[in-house]
């Protein structure tokens, strides 16, 4: 069974005044192995972060169904919806997310704490995780007084922390420089070597290459998918490129 599994989903937007229906997603369905790293691809306004957020059980399908481990979205009740996140699901946003009052420590411990988790528990899974992404000499300091680059990869040890089936990420470099970029999209690449199943959202053929697959949505569609299989960064990098001229083109999918 695929760990991830998207069935025919829909999302239909009505406007304020209820005169008109905006179709963001129209019959999606894909699924994701265990391990995969997959990356997300569109136009804005293309679906791709309604996708995202229906996965991540912050919006609801009009149509369809997500079976996340063989459990679909739908038979969980909405007094549940905020476990059911905590224990399967790790986020990493564009903005960071972070908590200012809180210390990077805190912030990357807290779903533990929601949790109930042990103190010794706690330590035992973050100086491991801190220092794999390199932020042991930050974890006293507060979100303010680190780089974006070192507050995304505190983002993503508080997304990793709960030892989640999925992480999602959207756009988690669209608000750093290349080089704080690379770093982070190097540690999504060691997370996935380690076994982590990944899926992401991006504007950037440079972070898709570092992907398994890439999935490129328009006007709410599956348009086109591509596999990196044996290719290199570089050379995925080029049909990801090609692939997206392909999709601002209207053409026909040559992945």
């Amino acid at each position: 069974m695929e760990l991830l599994q998207v069935q025919n989903l829909k999302k239909v937007y009505n406007t304020r005044m209820g005169g008109q229906q905006v179709i963001a997603l129209k019959d999606v369905s894909f699924e994701m192995s265990k391990g995969e790293f997959v990356a997300v691809m569109g136009a804005s306004g293309s679906g791709k972060t309604t996708l995202l957020n229906i996965i991540a059980s912050l919006d609801k399908a009009s149509g369809g169904d997500v079976i996340l481990e063989g459990k679909s979205l739908k038979n969980i009740k909405d007094r549940e919806l905020s476990a059911f996140r905590r224990l399967n699901l790790g986020f990493v946003f564009q903005d960071f997310n972070l908590l200012d009052t809180f210390s990077v420590k805190d912030n990357i411990l807290l779903p533990l704490v929601l949790s109930g988790e042990t103190i010794e528990e706690m330590e035992k899974r973050l100086l491991p995780l801190a220092e794999q992404l390199g932020i042991t000499k930050l974890l006293n300091k507060f979100p303010y007084e680190v780089s974006g680059g070192e507050k995304q990869r505190t983002a993503m040890a508080r997304a990793v922390i709960t030892n989640p089936k999925l992480i999602l990420a959207d756009e988690p470099t669209g608000a750093l420089d290349s080089k704080a970029s690379a770093k982070v999209l190097g540690m999504f690449e060691e997370l996935h070597v380690k076994g982590q199943t990944i899926m992401m959202v991006t504007h950037s053929s440079m972070a898709a290459s570092y992907a398994s697959r890439v999935l490129f949505i328009k006007d709410g569609e599956l348009f086109s998918q591509l596999y990196r299989g044996d290719d290199s960064k570089k050379d995925f990098f080029d049909k990801i490129v090609s692939n997206l001229s392909v999709l601002s083109d209207g053409g026909v999918d040559i992945g």
